[in-house]
């Protein structure tokens, strides 16, 4: 919330310097994605020898994280956009990207309160621990066909498809097998190394082969393997800790300050040269704006409920407890924003989406009061059974 208060009066405090001033913002940005993504890779822990009884929890994960894009989408396309666009291709590429924000729960966040709240031995807890994990998983994975949407199908794609199938066979072979220093400072090590690696990919293919024919390679997966393939070793110790909180609030403080200016602009002058379906689109008022944010954020909460529709050996209590620690948004789909803002999509649902993570991130609290009253309710129900 502070970043985005920031970003509106930067340009003009530092004038002619902005895009220096961005260059670096952007830098440290893609480092702290890298060391968090990192880190995500770190929790993804399974039991290759038992990897069928996972596949239930992979689908639910991915129609978890599917359902809420899928209803956001549909919002934007249906709602915010004039009836002559919804037949266009493009609008619907554009859409499917910026909507993706509301697909991945932040594991970061989430982890972090639930055990907080001492429910770490809990079925919820280690529950939601493999469903948001497969759920960011599927987020990063979706992001590679949703590219080649933008782009389209250049040949610069299928090398950067090689690549990723590349990384994904050797996270699944090697996984946890390598015993890499682990502390914050080398994991923030690690992220600079992956963001000048696939940065340097860029820049060299685009000195090569021209503005559009840069390889382009997220640091998402890279990262996230990187962290899978690491020997489990979870120090608990708090100067770690700290170190990785400081670096998510400032990732996403970078965030903030990444979004485009909406006070004191002329969208009208905006809209009328854009390149996007979006970004044409005309500026709303705040109260229409805060309106479709509060609708918005419903729509993609109630995706969040398909685990209530599942795992039918539990309680009611549990599922949902589930479903709504699942609510949670964060680093990961404020990436997906900070990315569709690299395609130059913006307009009123970019100012909807950036407002819709800030205030599902205000709520946040709420949802994990809520899940853990859920689940002591649950847990006093099996303990009264046991004594019956």
């Amino acid at each position: 919330m502070v970043g985005l208060i920031i970003s509106q009066f930067l340009p003009q405090v530092v004038g002619q310097h902005y895009e220096s001033v961005k260059t670096v913002t952007d830098t440290l940005l893609y480092t702290c994605l890298g060391f968090i993504m990192i880190n995500v890779g770190r929790e993804f822990e399974v039991d290759k020898s038992r990897w069928k009884s996972y596949t239930k929890d992979y689908f639910i994960a991915m129609a978890t994280a599917a359902c809420p894009w899928i209803l956001v989408c549909l919002y934007y396309i249906f709602v915010l956009l004039p009836s002559i666009y919804w037949g266009s291709s493009q609008a619907w590429e554009e859409n499917l990207l910026l909507s993706r924000f509301a697909a991945p729960t932040s594991a970061g966040i989430l982890f972090t309160m639930l055990a907080a709240a001492g429910l770490k031995a809990t079925w919820v807890y280690k529950k939601v621990q493999v469903l948001a994990i497969f759920d960011d998983l599927d987020t990063i994975l979706l992001m590679i066909p949703l590219q080649i949407m933008m782009v389209g199908m250049k040949w610069q794609l299928i090398v950067i498809i090689m690549v990723v199938s590349i990384l994904l066979v050797i996270g699944w072979k090697k996984m946890g097998q390598y015993n890499l220093p682990q502390s914050w400072q080398m994991i923030l090590l690690y992220a600079i190394i992956i963001f000048a690696a696939t940065h340097g990919i860029y820049l060299g293919s685009k000195i090569l082969f021209g503005l559009d024919g840069g390889i382009h390679i997220e640091v998402l997966l890279p990262a996230f393997i990187l962290g899978m393939i690491m020997k489990g070793n979870h120090s608990h110790a708090l100067s770690e800790a700290k170190a990785a909180d400081t670096i998510s609030y400032l990732f996403m403080l970078l965030v903030g300050l990444s979004m485009p200016v909406f006070f004191g602009i002329d969208f009208a002058s905006q809209t009328v040269g854009a390149g996007t379906v979006t970004g044409s689109q005309p500026v709303m008022s705040w109260s229409m704006i805060l309106f479709h944010v509060v609708i918005v954020s419903t729509l993609s909460n109630i995706g969040k409920l398909v685990p209530v529709f599942f795992y039918r050996d539990r309680r009611i209590q549990e599922r949902l407890a589930l479903s709504i620690g699942m609510f949670t948004r964060g680093e990961v789909g404020a990436g997906i924003i900070f990315i569709a803002l690299s395609y130059n999509l913006g307009g009123p649902a970019l100012m909807i989406s950036v407002l819709t993570i800030v205030f599902n991130l205000i709520l946040t609290g709420i949802f994990v009061v809520w899940v853990e009253k859920l689940t002591r309710i649950s847990y006093g129900l099996d303990q009264q059974a046991k004594r019956d």
